[in-house]
C-alpha cells in the first residue's frame, strides 16, 4: 500500500448495541474481513469504534458502507453473505464509474451510434413486481433498465451473472402488471450444450423445459407459483423454444430471447422480424459461451454490426465487473478470459 495515499478514519456507530454490532461484524469478524478484501482497506473494531485505514477513496467508501449496514441492522434488516456481496458490488461499481466517467470504454458503453446514458444524473428506476421490488445495481444495470424502457428492441450482452435475463424478466413482469403489454413471451434456442436431448422423455416442448428453467425460476420469484401457472394456462405467459416463433407476429407483448448467442444468423433475423406493434423485445446473450456447431456463426455476434446505429434499438454491454453473483463467479470469468488470451468476439466487433 502506498503510504502517501493512505488515510485513517475513526468511525463511531450509534447506538452502542452489542447485539447489532456483532451482526455487523459477522461470526469471527467474517463480514469485516470480506469488506477489507473487496475494498482494499484494514478495519479494526473495538466496541462501537471502528478504525479504517487504506487509500482515501476506499476508506470513505468503507465508512459509508459500515454506517449504511449498521443503520439497516438497527431497523431490523439482517445481513446475509449474498446481501453483503451485493452491497459491496454496488459500492465498487459506483467507485469505478466515478473514476472513469470520461472513459467510455471502461463503462461498458453501447455500440457506436447508440446514445450513452449517464446513470449518475438520472434517478434509479426500481422495478415493481407482485412479490418483490428489483433495484438495478451499478451503472450498466441501471442504464440497461432505462434502455429497455426507451427502445422497442434491446440487446443485453456480456458475461454470465450480470443480471441480463433476471432484469429483463422483471421489466416484463412490471409491464404486464401495469397493463402496458398483454402477454409475456420467454424464448430460448434449443441448442444442446454438449449433451443430447433425445434421451429425455416427452415431446419437444417437454424436452426443452430444462433449458427454460431459469426463466421459470425468475417468474416464480416475482409473481408466485400459482400466479405463474395460471398465467401460463391462460396463455398470458408463454415459454417456448425459438423454433416455435416462425410465422408469428407478436403484438402488445414483452418478448425475451435468452441465450441468444446460440441462435444462427437466420434464426436471429426470423426472431427480430416477429416484433409487432406495441411490443418490446429484449435479447440477451454471452458471446463467450456459444454452443453452436463449429463453423456456424452466432446470430448475436452477426447482428451487432448490422443493427449498429438503427433508431429504436438499444445496446447495453456488460463487463466482468458487473457480475453480481458470488465473487468467485467474477474471478472465474476473468480467469477464462486470461486463459483464452483474446478479447471476446463481440468486443472485436466494436473496435
Amino acid at each position: 500500500m502506498n503510504e502517501d495515499s493512505a488515510n485513517q478514519h475513526t468511525l463511531t456507530l450509534e447506538p452502542n448495541d452489542a447485539r447489532h454490532l456483532a451482526m455487523l461484524c459477522g461470526q469471527f469478524d467474517a463480514h469485516l474481513r470480506q469488506i477489507e478484501e473487496r475494498l482494499n482497506v484494514q478495519i479494526n473494531a473495538r466496541g462501537n469504534l471502528f478504525q479504517i485505514s487504506g487509500p482515501d477513496a476506499r476508506v470513505d467508501e468503507a465508512a459509508a458502507l459500515l454506517k449504511h449496514l449498521y443503520a439497516e441492522i438497527c431497523q431490523g434488516v439482517g445481513i446475509s453473505p449474498e446481501s453483503l456481496h451485493l452491497q459491496l458490488q454496488q459500492a465498487g461499481l459506483e467507485q469505478v464509474a466515478a473514476e472513469s466517467a470520461t472513459d467510455v470504454s471502461s463503462t461498458g458503453a453501447p455500440a457506436a451510434g447508440t446514445p450513452v446514458i449517464d446513470a449518475s444524473v438520472e434517478a434509479i428506476h426500481v422495478i415493481r413486481t407482485k412479490r418483490a421490488s428489483v433495484k438495478p445495481r451499478g451503472k450498466n444495470q441501471q442504464g440497461y433498465v432505462r434502455t429497455i424502457a426507451r427502445n422497442d428492441i434491446n440487446f443485453g450482452i456480456g458475461p454470465a451473472g450480470t443480471g441480463k435475463t433476471y432484469l429483463a424478466v422483471a421489466c416484463a413482469v412490471e409491464a404486464l402488471l401495469e397493463e402496458r403489454v398483454r402477454r409475456i413471451l420467454l424464448v430460448r434456442p434449443a441448442v444442446e450444450a454438449g449433451e443430447k436431448l433425445g434421451f429425455l422423455p416427452g415431446d419437444l416442448s417437454q424436452k426443452i423445459d430444462p433449458y427454460l428453467r431459469p426463466l421459470y425460476d425468475a417468474l416464480y420469484e416475482m409473481l408466485g407459483f400459482e400466479t405463474v401457472n395460471r398465467y401460463i394456462e391462460k396463455n398470458i405467459i408463454e415459454v417456448a423454444p425459438l423454433a416455435f416463433m416462425r410465422g408469428r407476429t407478436l403484438n402488445n407483448a414483452f418478448i425475451i430471447l435468452d441465450e441468444a448467442q446460440n441462435t444462427t444468423r437466420e434464426q436471429m433475423k426470423m426472431f427480430l422480424t416477429r416484433i409487432g406493434f406495441g411490443s418490446t423485445a429484449v435479447i440477451t446473450g454471452d458471446a463467450t459461451q456459444i454452443d453452436l456447431p463449429r463453423g456456424s456463426q452466432s446470430g448475436l455476434t452477426h447482428v451487432v454490426n448490422i443493427l449498429d446505429g438503427v433508431d429504436g434499438i438499444g445496446f447495453t454491454w456488460f463487463q466482468n465487473k458487473d457480475v453480481v453473483r458470488h465473487p468467485v463467479v467474477q474471478r472465474i470469468v476473468e480467469a477464462y478470459d486470461r486463459h483464452e488470451g483474446q478479447a471476446a468476439p463481440l468486443d472485436k466487433s466494436r473496435q
